[in-house]
């Protein structure tokens, strides 16, 4: 096996525990879809963060420019922003994240959190700060707040591991059966969702995907130390994304209960 094949296959338990997560099995009504998307939105939004963040690492950015050191990378990296920031539906110009943001709004989900988050960013707050002042379901901030942990702390390498094992192709077909036949019984009001959920897999498996990884075989090379810091980090997204999962079924369970027989703590905003 080569390097790619080699990561896979050791990441591969992280991924049946993904795929196989009690999360998608809650999921049965229209208001356990509101709280999934609530906490949700605040991964979607942070992976841009990670995209970004290879995309002024691997380009240039700067006036006057010059010319990056890895070709392919770079052409790799912009072809996924292309898609990514700026996606067509239904025949306007929109990024993943707002295209999710619209689906949030036409399933009636509460999209108060992240607006908030986004106009504490706007206001020129640090993520740290934004994120203590937004109201943020506590297993969303606490996501946001290990990737960008990673973002800090890893080279480009790393964070480019973490953006391509992490991604949002991981959410399984079972997820996306339920999410259409949700869709099907409320008339159409997740058409947006279903959609995004869709074109997200899409472009992951047969496009972005295959792009990012040889992304990271490319930054990686035949560096060994360079290697085992990218299963450090894949792991290390792979394992937040188990805990924001953990965390969101936790707070379907109680909210389907009684209060006075919930015996989960449910995380508070933070």
């Amino acid at each position: 096996m080569n390097h790619v094949e080699t990561l896979q296959a050791r990441l591969q338990p992280l991924y049946q525990q993904l795929a196989n997560h009690p999360l998608y099995h809650s999921l049965t009504q229209v208001d356990d879809l509101h709280l999934f998307m609530e906490s949700h939105v605040f991964a979607v939004w942070d992976f841009m963060s990670l995209l970004k963040t290879l995309q002024r690492g691997l380009t240039c950015v700067d006036v006057p420019w010059l010319p990056g050191a890895a070709p392919e990378s770079r052409r790799l990296v912009n072809e996924i922003v292309l898609g990514e920031e700026s996606d067509v539906y239904e025949g306007m110009a929109i990024s993943h994240f707002e295209l999710y943001l619209l689906g949030m709004h036409k399933a009636g989900a509460s999209t108060a959190g992240i607006d908030a988050l986004v106009a504490a960013l706007h206001d020129g707050n640090d993520v740290r700060t934004a994120l203590n002042v937004c109201g943020a379901p506590a297993e969303a901030a606490r996501f946001v707040r290990d990737t960008f942990s990673l973002i800090e702390s890893h080279g480009l390498h790393a964070i480019a591991a973490a953006f391509t094992f992490g991604r949002e192709d991981l959410i399984p077909d079972m997820f996306r059966g339920l999410v259409r036949d949700l869709n099907h019984e409320l008339h159409g009001t997740l058409s947006t969702f279903v959609w995004y959920l869709e074109r997200h897999i899409e472009v992951d498996g047969d496009e972005h995907g295959p792009m990012a990884l040889r992304m990271v075989s490319t930054l990686c090379g035949e560096d060994d130390r360079k290697w085992a810091e990218a299963e450090e980090a894949a792991t290390f997204a792979l394992n937040a994304r188990l805990r924001l999962w953990d965390s969101i079924a936790i707070r379907i369970g109680a909210a389907k209960l009684p209060a006075e027989q919930s015996q989960e703590p449910v995380p508070q905003a933070v």
